[in-house]
């Protein structure tokens, strides 16, 4: 059977039924359950710092009714860190390659904050889309402008992600192909490949975690435009 390069996104099923629901379910396995212990070990102090770091940075530009959102945007962050972090393992299935599963991520999140402002402060929300001073003559194209821009939002939360997570496994998988293959012929261009396979490795590290942020950073913007 001939695989090509892209057949590591195509979701893994076992006797005909999709396993990506276990894919995307597995990292919640791997956090430490809280218990009542006075005393934690350094793995449940570290994941607390964690929490509270990333809380700490989505919740200081909001006020606090947009606190109430803490917990999701907190949640999806750490969930996307995990599986986004977890795809890099060889043998694994990144479900955030998915154009489909980060639409459906994207789109209800930035659906209620849309809603949340309309419900709020409709005006204001509304005026986003005609800024003060345009010329009469300019409205409806900018309104017409600015309302693609609105919705085209979720489509450019799910396309970046994927795009991102995509190149980078795409490249990885090329260079590491490149490294097997010469390895016979040409050995010291092939340590050469194997150090731009590692450097690479480190830089699709950087981008999962950047990645998970700039998701959740934007959900962040777009309910502090609404509240």
């Amino acid at each position: 059977m001939n695989l090509s390069f892209f057949d590591q996104f195509s979701s893994p099923s076992l006797l005909g039924i999709p396993l990506i629901l276990i894919a995307m379910t597995f990292p919640a396995l791997l956090l430490p359950s809280p218990d009542n212990r006075w005393v934690t070990n350094r793995l449940s102090t570290l994941q607390l710092w964690f929490i509270n770091l990333i809380t700490k940075q989505l919740m200081t530009p909001l006020n606090k009714e947009g606190h109430k959102w803490a917990l999701i945007l907190t949640s999806l962050m750490i969930f996307l860190l995990l599986i986004n972090l977890l795809g890099l393992l060889p043998y694994t299935f990144t479900p955030t390659t998915q154009l489909s599963m980060n639409l459906a991520l994207a789109f209800p999140l930035w659906l209620a904050t849309l809603l949340t402002g309309l419900r709020n402060q409709p005006s204001t929300s509304l005026g986003h889309l005609l800024p003060e001073g345009t010329p009469t003559l300019l409205i409806p194209a900018l309104v017409l402008i600015e309302t693609t821009s609105l919705l085209i939002r979720p489509l450019a939360l799910g396309v970046r992600l994927t795009a991102n997570l995509t190149a980078g496994h795409l490249l990885i998988q090329l260079i590491s192909t490149a490294t097997v293959a010469l390895f016979s012929t040409m050995p010291a261009v092939s340590l050469l490949t194997l150090l731009v396979l590692f450097l690479l490795t480190i830089l699709e590290v950087a981008v999962a975690m950047i990645q998970a942020y700039v998701f959740v950073l934007l959900l962040s913007l777009y309910l502090q435009e609404n509240i």
